[in-house]
């Protein structure tokens, strides 16, 4: 009897971002990627979201290491916090790793983390399983797509992924070795489902530096500011080209696009014309139509180089009347607000702003992932790296080529898909969620405490305080009221006395009945201000009653 082989997505599936799974074969467990997401809007206060690694957690002898497709958040992001559990080594293309590796400084994990630089074509044996790296093109460089060949048979994770066959740097995707693969025969091909609703070619990226040179030629005397993903080497790398030729300085702003271009020029990724690269502070030395500015904060984030530009914070750029802002990429899902946010600040300063034929995607569409299909001749598929509606597109492409519907699988995070050549099933659930992230605490912060920071910043809070007289339970001082976010005292003065005198009654009321349990005299408070409140006001604000001792 052959055994079988389990795929178990841990993140990454009906969202964007955490893509994290589990390949397990007997006693062995390899990990693709470790990505973390964004707080959604209702995460007040929350960093950045990681994936619950219990699974791995219970079965840590059997992981033998992290294999990961590229340098993106969704994909390296979490790895820091999770390898404080799970210290196994990291298998990854040159470019990911630098990254890796800038990581893994920050947070002390240098000295303690083993890694291995891949080449592509190069195959790495992890316990049961040997694992291929195939060049892919991606919106970063050094993407690889994976063959996970296993002895139940061979799967192929394609990683984020397009057909580029014009890219800016490095080789095309290996379409060969898809077909060389897919002709010995695959068992699943996990493929990247982000643009599976919309038909077509995803354009190459080449194509967007068309597009800046006209930009370049039509806008010669205005200052251009340019933001885009900082991980977007070649979007960059464009930008310095068409700079170089219409004469113009570079320089480059915000913090995570100085780390990525530094890493990737010091390893050859980035062609950079000398004398074309200045430093910020140098900006003064020069007119506008002789400068270019590259930033972050294409997605509207609140303290991205571009947001503080937009509202006037930021130490050594100010935004006037005649700067072109260029956009070069698109919203993220639920990011559109931000955006639109900051464009209204930009243009409001007198700027022009431009946000829309400058930027192609890195994900392929409906065509490019009916190519890998055609090449890869998968029994099973998979549909990975998306929201529930991009994988149910994914499947419709698939139903298209004639896969049978009995044949496609669309996962939930957690799920145990287990699978060989005569079946393909989902046998359980492991346990998957959100570990929420909050300056240095990871996971400190959990549904109750999101929950009252919602209360929070709806309705405010309420604090009474009172001290009791040691042993004779007698009211010494008190109660005071101090209200935050609730309402503004001076002006509602008659509310606040008369709730003083709600919550005194309440007390008295305890004290008289001779309650000498404070968790009671608590709750009458509570009970009492919250009732009042609510029928003068229709609100709820948090009521923190705050009882002292002291010696008469």
């Amino acid at each position: 009897m052959e055994g079988k082989l389990k795929i178990i997505p841990l993140g990454g599936l009906e969202e964007i971002g955490m893509n994290i799974t589990a390949f397990e074969y007997e006693d062995s467990i390899v990990v693709v990627d470790c990505g973390l997401a964004f707080p959604d809007d209702d995460m007040l206060g929350i960093d950045l979201v990681i994936p619950d690694v219990s699974y791995l957690k219970e079965n840590i002898d059997k992981v033998k290491g992290f294999v990961i497709t590229h340098g993106h958040e969704d994909h390296i992001g979490a790895l820091p916090y999770i390898l404080r559990d799970i210290n196994v080594p990291i298998y990854a293309t040159k470019l990911t790793i630098a990254l890796i590796e800038h990581k893994l400084e920050e947070h002390d994990l240098l000295g303690t983390t083993k890694r291995k630089v891949i080449r592509f074509g190069q195959s790495i044996s992890l316990g049961c399983f040997r694992i291929e790296f195939i060049k892919t093109n991606h919106s970063i460089q050094d993407a690889a797509a994976l063959a996970i060949y296993s002895p139940a048979g061979t799967v192929v994770h394609t990683g984020d992924f397009k057909v580029d066959y014009t890219p800016v740097f490095g080789d095309a995707i290996d379409l060969q070795r898809f077909a060389e693969i897919g002709k010995k025969g695959v068992l699943a091909l996990m493929c990247d489902s982000t643009n599976a609703e919309r038909p077509g070619f995803t354009m190459s990226e080449r194509t967007v530096g068309k597009t800046f040179d006209s930009i370049f030629a039509e806008h010669r005397n205005q200052r251009l500011i340019i933001a885009t993903f900082a991980s977007n080497v070649d979007r960059v790398q464009q930008i310095i080209n068409s700079a170089y030729r219409y004469g113009r300085k570079v320089v480059v702003e915000g913090r995570s696009m100085v780390n990525i271009i530094s890493i990737a020029g010091e390893l050859g990724y980035l062609d950079i014309p000398e004398h074309t690269l200045i430093d910020i502070n140098e900006m003064k030395n020069y007119t506008d139509d002789q400068m270019v500015l590259v930033t972050t904060g294409s997605q509207g984030e609140s303290m991205a180089a571009l947001s503080r530009m937009a509202a006037d914070i930021h130490k050594r750029v100010s935004i006037k009347p005649g700067d072109l802002i260029i956009f070069s990429s698109h919203p993220i899902p639920g990011n559109e607000k931000a955006v639109s946010h900051v464009i209204n600040e930009l243009s409001e300063k007198g700027a022009d702003v431009i946000f829309q034929d400058v930027h192609v995607s890195g994900h392929a569409c409906q065509e490019e992932i009916k190519l890998i299909y055609s090449l890869v001749h998968p029994k099973y598929a998979i549909p990975v790296h998306g929201e529930m509606r991009h994988l149910r597109a994914h499947a419709a492409v698939c139903e298209s080529l004639g896969i049978p519907r009995e044949n496609i699988f669309i996962l939930h995070s957690g799920d145990v898909l287990e699978l060989s050549e005569q079946s393909c099933r989902i046998i359980g659930k492991v346990p998957t969620g959100e570990i929420l992230v909050d300056g240095l605490g990871v996971g400190d912060v959990g549904n109750i405490v999101i929950r009252d920071r919602q209360r929070l910043a709806e309705d405010g809070i309420v604090v009474v305080v009172l001290t009791l007289e040691a042993y004779t339970n007698r009211l010494l001082a008190g109660p005071d009221i101090i209200s935050r976010g609730f309402v503004y005292v001076r002006e509602a003065e008659s509310l606040m006395e008369e709730a003083n005198q709600v919550t005194a009654d309440a007390v008295f009321s305890c004290l008289d009945r001779n309650v000498s349990d404070w968790s009671k005299i608590k709750a009458e408070i509570k009970d009492a201000l919250s009732d009042f409140i609510w029928k003068r006001t229709q609100r709820r604000p948090m009521i923190l009653p705050i009882i002292m001792e002291a010696d008469a």
